[in-house]
């Protein structure tokens, strides 16, 4: 703008000033203010001269001013992408015990969500659609395909604690399961299912868990006809954000000091009011609804259901959160 202001005034200017033509008088503002220095098409008079110094003066300023703020843009555009790109890249070499979440449709933006909530550290690879949405909601994410095994180890797989693959088709989140599988067979991995027969496919090649959200959805607005109340408890005791009511598994380490007592003995339920849903034991068997001589082993994984902080309480007691 203050470049076609500048070129207005010397047209406008040598029109009034000395008599010319609007296209003489451009063409001269033209090379006047880019310092060229071809030869005046007409004879100036002493106040045409007067006034070519001004156009000078200012024009060649202005030139100048825009040409640096330009460049400042520019380079300042570009080395902020560089700067910030390496940084990202920095924070993904430096992931330990992470998430890998490939896919950032509506159920991977949920499943995110809840990560962040938790507190767990966690990366998102997503081809290029999803990639505004996701930098909008500062999430650390891979732009590229999660089906090749480059964009996996570039988000650390190696060093990864779970992977949770929701890709729009089965297909592809079969192939990501078993890649994945090759390149960590410690790790832990969810699959999503779309079509009726994918989840033994998915878990054959690999998957720990396959969830259905079709079918997972079709039995949750049966049971809310059906046992609406038991949906209602159940979403309030998992519900994110609720301070009031937690649903967590605590891990029991073998150093802890609730291990080989019973239930009733550590004070679980009477001091601390928490309620031990489920056992799960080191071997894989679970137990429902144990009783209060229920004794704690180590490796132990306690379903507990109470408040938040009594919940913090326990994980202490229980040496760690698995």
């Amino acid at each position: 703008m203050l470049i076609v202001l500048v070129v207005l005034f010397g047209t406008i200017g040598y029109m009034v000033v000395e008599g010319w033509s609007a296209f003489d008088s451009l063409y001269m503002t033209i090379i006047t203010i880019t310092t060229v220095g071809y030869r005046e098409l007409h004879v100036l008079s002493d106040e045409g001269k007067v006034f070519t110094m001004t156009l000078i003066v200012i024009g060649v300023g202005t030139i100048l001013y825009t040409l640096n703020n330009a460049a400042r843009i520019v380079i300042e555009g570009e080395l902020r992408n560089i700067f910030g790109r390496r940084k990202v890249e920095k924070k993904i070499k430096g992931l330990r015990n992470h998430y890998i979440v490939c896919g950032y449709g509506r159920i991977g933006a949920v499943i995110c969500k809840e990560l962040r909530n938790e507190g767990a550290s966690f990366i998102v690879i997503e081809k290029e659609q999803m990639v505004t949405e996701i930098a909008d909601h500062d999430i650390l994410f891979l732009r590229g395909d999660a089906t090749k095994d480059e964009f996996l180890k570039e988000a650390g797989i190696e060093h990864a604690k779970g992977l949770i693959s929701v890709l729009p088709t089965d297909a592809e989140n079969l192939y990501v399961v078993l890649t994945a599988r090759v390149l960590n067979p410690e790790l832990k991995i969810v699959a999503r299912a779309g079509e009726e027969g994918s989840e033994q496919k998915l878990l054959r090649a690999g998957a720990d868990s396959v969830v259905s959200p079709y079918h997972i959805g079709g039995l949750r607005i049966a049971h809310t006809v059906l046992k609406p109340a038991v949906v209602d408890f159940i979403e309030f005791a998992t519900r994110s954000g609720n301070i009031d009511l937690r649903m967590e598994e605590i891990y029991v380490n073998e150093k802890s000091e609730i291990t080989g007592m019973t239930l009733d003995e550590c004070g679980i339920g009477r001091e601390l009011g928490i309620i031990i849903v489920a056992i799960k034991r080191s071997g894989g068997d679970m137990r429902f609804n144990p009783t209060f001589r229920t004794t704690i082993k180590p490796g132990d994984v306690l379903i507990a259901l109470g408040e938040r902080s009594k919940l913090s309480v326990l994980e202490n007691m229980a040496g760690q959160k698995k």
